[in-house]
C-alpha cells in the first residue's frame, strides 16, 4: 500500500514500523474482536530452483466474509460468501516470524481499524502475482488464490449509485469497508473519484479476464464485466478529458491522466495491455488503453537532455519530481506501443531504461525519490521498476541491466545485504539512506519481490546476473555542492524556510538556499571533469537571470540560465519551481562562479561525473557499469578486470569494450563489464 505521493515513507507508509498492535486471527478463522497475536516463519521452499516463492505471501492472506449489499457484491456471493484478502502489513517479531498488521491503530472492541486490515491496492497487486505464478506454471493452488482474490476486489468496487465503477480502498478484518479511513485519504470516500486503487483493480481485472477466459468463462466474462464498469468510472473521469491539457509551471501537460499521474495511469495500462491481447475486437479497451498511452508518453523526457535524464515523469504536479511509484511507466508504454504499434511510446521505453536506469544504478540503486536529487530509502516497488521496464525495453543492453537493477535484492543496495530470502519468500520493507535495513515484510514490499522474481525465472541469463551479486562495492552517480558551503560574495544571504526543505514541488538540497542579489556571486569548486547543472528554485515571475562562469585548464565559457520566469503555477502546489538547468561539460577540474543579474535562489550546483559507475561484487570478481553522461564515446579507466560490452541507450551493442589500460563508453550509452 503506497502513501502519498510526497510522503517519503511517512504517515501511513511507516505505520508498520513502529505498529504497537499484533493482529487477528489467522487465515480460515472467524475475525475476531480482540486482536490475536499472529506470528509466524514462512515454511522453506519447495520450488526445484525457482526464484519464485509465494510463501510469505500466502502468510499475509487471511479469509475476509462477504456480505452481499446493493452496492457492493461479487462472482457467486451467495455460494461463496467468503474470499481472500492480504494484510497490509507484516511487522518482524524480532526472531525470524512476523506479525500480520493493518493500517493505522487497533480499536480492542470492534477490531477495526482506523484504515483497515486489508486494502484494494494490495489486493489487486497480490492478485497479478498468483495469476502470473500460475500462468507461469505455478499450479492450481495459484490460480485458485488469484481468483478469490479477484472476487475480493470485485466487492470492493461499488456497482451502484454516483460512484458506479469506483473503488473502496479499505476493508477490515470482518469484512466491512471503510470508505473514510483516518487520517483522511483522498479522494475521500475513497470511491468517490477515480484512484489509484482503481488504476490497479484496472491492473488485475485486465490481467485476470486474459489468464480465465479458457480456463473458466464464465468468471472471465464477470471480470470483463467488471472491466467495463472500471472504465464506465475513467469515462466520467479522467477519460472525458482526452485532448486537454493542465498547466504546470507554465507548461503544458495531459489532463486524462489518472488522479494526475502516469505512475497510476500505467499500472491500469498493464491490465487493458492484457485484456486487449485477449480480446483484440474490444475497442473499447483498446481506445483507453491508446488514450491512456499518449497522455504517459507525453510525460517521457529525453535522455540528452539534462534532468531527469530520460526518465517519465509520473507527475503532473511537478516538473522537478520523479518518485519510485511511477516505475511502470517505462514497461506499460513499451508493452503498449509493441502492441499497438507506437514505435514512438516504445523508444521512450528505452530512453528510460537506458538513459535513466544506468543513472539510477550508479547514484547508489532505486532512491525512493529524485526530488529534483536523489534521496530517500530504497523500496522494492522502486527495485521491481527498474527490472521490468528494461527488460520490457527489450534491448540487448537492457537485460544486463536488469540484471544489476534485480540484484538490488540479493545485495546490491545501500546496505550491502541481501533483502529477498528465497527460501522463505520475504522482501524486508526497505533499505535506508544510512543503510538500516526495514526487517519488516508488509504485502507491497513482498508483492513487488514476487513480481521480479516472476520476471527472473522467465530470464535465466538475468536472474544469473542478479543472483551472482552479493554488494555494492563502489559508485560515482550525482553530487550536489550546496550553495551555503561555496564561497559567498558579502551581499549573499543563506535562507532556511521555516518550512523546511520541501518547497511544496521538491526539495531544496540540504535544506537551504542561498539568496543573490543583483551583481553578487557564488563561487564553487569542482575537483573533477563533469557535466554541470546549476540549480535555482526559480521563481514564477521574471526576476533576471544567472550568469554561469566556467573556468577549467585555461579557458573560460559562460552560460546564462533563467532564475525566474516559470509563468503560472497551474495545478502546482507553489510557484515556481526547483529543476536543475543543464550547463555544459568541464572536462577537467574547474571553478564554477554564479553571478546574479537579477533575484537569484541559488540552491546548489549539481556535479555529473563525465562517466558515472557502480561496482558490483561478485563470487567471481567485480562487475562494473560505466554510463556516460554526455554525447561523445569516451574512455574510462577499469575498474576491474573482465570481459565487456558496449551499448547505446537503445540496448543496442556496439562492440566490445576494449581491455587493457581503458574501456570504451558510447556516447549516450553504458558499458558493463562481468568478471
Amino acid at each position: 500500500m503506497e502513501t502519498t505521493r510526497r510522503g517519503f515513507l511517512t504517515a501511513a507508509g511507516a505505520s508498520a514500523l513502529g505498529a504497537a498492535s499484533v493482529i487477528t486471527a489467522g487465515a480460515g478463522a472467524a475475525p475476531a474482536v480482540a486482536a490475536q497475536t499472529a506470528s509466524a516463519r514462512p515454511t522453506r521452499h519447495a520450488g526445484a530452483g525457482r526464484l519464485t516463492n509465494l510463501d510469505h505471501l500466502r502468510f499475509l492472506l487471511d479469509e475476509v466474509p462477504l456480505a452481499p449489499t446493493d452496492a457492493h457484491t461479487t462472482f457467486e456471493i451467495e455460494a461463496e460468501p467468503r474470499a481472500l484478502a492480504p494484510w497490509t502489513y507484516a511487522d518482524s517479531d524480532g526472531s525470524g516470524g512476523f506479525r500480520r498488521v493493518g493500517g493505522g491503530t487497533l480499536d480492542e472492541t470492534t477490531g477495526h481499524w482506523t484504515q483497515g486490515a486489508y486494502n484494494a491496492d494490495d489486493i489487486s497487486r497480490a492478485a497479478v502475482v498468483f495469476l502470473r505464478d500460475w500462468r507461469a506454471g505455478g499450479g492450481e493452488r495459484s490460480r485458485d488464490d488469484a481468483r478469490e482474490l479477484l472476487r475480493t476486489l470485485a466487492y470492493l468496487q461499488t456497482v451502484d449509485g454516483p460512484n458506479t465503477g469506483n473503488v473502496v480502498l479499505w476493508q477490515q478484518a470482518d469484512g466491512t469497508l471503510n470508505p473514510s479511513a483516518i487520517p483522511v485519504e483522498l479522494p475521500d470516500p475513497s470511491d468517490s473519484a477515480e484512484s489509484y486503487w482503481l488504476a490497479r483493480t484496472v491492473w488485475a481485472f485486465g490481467e485476470g479476464c486474459a489468464a480465465f477466459r479458457k480456463e473458466d468463462a464464465a468468471f472471465a466474462a464477470f471480470l470483463l464485466e467488471r472491466l467495463h464498469l472500471c472504465l464506465d468510472a475513467l469515462q466520467r473521469q479522467s477519460l472525458s478529458k482526452v485532448g486537454t491539457f493542465v498547466q504546470s509551471d507554465g507548461v503544458e501537460l495531459p489532463a486524462w491522466l489518472i488522479t494526475g499521474g502516469a505512475d497510476a495511469t500505467a499500472e491500469a495500462m498493464l491490465g487493458l495491455v492484457a485484456a486487449a491481447r485477449t480480446l483484440p475486437d474490444d475497442a473499447r479497451i483498446r481506445r483507453a488503453l491508446a488514450s491512456y498511452g499518449e497522455g504517459v508518453a507525453s510525460m517521457a523526457t529525453d535522455p540528452d537532455g539534462g534532468w531527469p535524464f530520460g526518465a517519465v515523469l509520473p507527475w503532473t504536479g511537478s516538473l522537478g519530481f520523479w518518485h519510485a511509484w511511477g516505475a511502470a511507466a517505462p514497461e506499460a508504454l513499451a508493452a503498449a506501443g509493441s502492441l499497438l504499434g507506437r514505435r514512438e511510446w516504445v523508444s521512450a521505453s528505452a530512453g528510460d531504461a537506458g538513459g535513466f536506469t544506468p543513472l539510477v544504478l550508479t547514484c547508489g540503486g532505486p532512491a525512493n525519490a529524485w526530488a529534483p536529487l536523489p534521496a530517500e530509502a530504497q523500496i522494492a516497488y522502486g527495485a521491481h521498476g527498474r527490472v521490468a521496464g528494461a527488460l520490457q525495453a527489450g534491448g540487448a543492453g537492457h537485460r544486463v541491466l536488469a540484471g544489476l537493477a534485480a540484484g538490488w535484492f540479493f545485495g546490491a543496495n545501500t546496505a550491502g545485504v541481501p533483502v529477498y530470502d528465497p527460501a522463505t519468500g520475504v522482501t524486508f520493507d526497505g533499505v535506508e539512506t544510512d543503510g538500516r535495513v526495514n526487517r519488516n515484510s508488509g504485502a507491497e514490499s513482498t508483492i513487488h519481490g514476487q513480481l521480479t522474481m516472476l520476471l527472473l525465472d522467465s530470464a535465466p541469463d538475468v536472474a544469473a546476473i542478479a543472483t551472482s551479486i552479493s554488494g555494492l562495492r563502489a559508485h560515482t552517480g550525482l553530487r550536489a555542492i550546496d550553495a551555503e558551503n561555496a564561497t559567498l560574495s558579502p551581499g549573499c544571504t543563506v535562507v532556511r524556510p521555516a518550512t523546511g526543505a520541501w518547497t511544496g514541488e521538491g526539495n531544496l538540497s540540504g535544506g537551504a538556499y542561498v539568496q543573490v542579489p543583483e551583481g553578487e556571486w557564488v563561487e564553487f569548486e569542482v575537483a573533477e571533469a563533469a557535466v554541470l547543472h546549476g540549480l535555482i528554485w526559480r521563481q514564477a515571475t521574471d526576476v533576471g537571470d544567472a550568469v554561469w562562469e566556467v573556468r577549467a585548464g585555461g579557458r573560460t565559457w559562460t552560460k546564462t540560465t533563467p532564475a525566474g520566469g516559470t509563468g503560472t503555477r497551474g495545478l502546482t502546489e507553489a510557484d515556481g519551481m526547483l529543476v536543475p538547468q543543464l550547463l555544459g561539460e568541464s572536462l577537467e577540474r574547474a571553478v564554477v562562479r554564479c553571478t546574479s543579474r537579477g533575484d537569484v535562489r541559488l540552491d546548489a550546483l549539481v556535479v555529473q561525473p563525465l562517466v558515472t559507475t557502480a561496482v558490483y561484487e561478485t563470487a567471481a570478481g567485480d562487475a562494473v557499469l560505466y554510463a556516460n553522461s554526455t554525447a561523445t564515446d569516451r574512455q574510462h579507466a577499469p575498474l576491474a578486470e573482465g570481459d565487456g560490452r558496449t551499448y547505446g541507450w537503445d540496448g543496442s551493442q556496439h562492440g566490445q569494450a576494449a581491455r587493457g589500460r581503458s574501456v570504451r563508453v558510447r556516447g549516450g550509452g553504458f558499458t558493463i563489464t562481468l568478471p
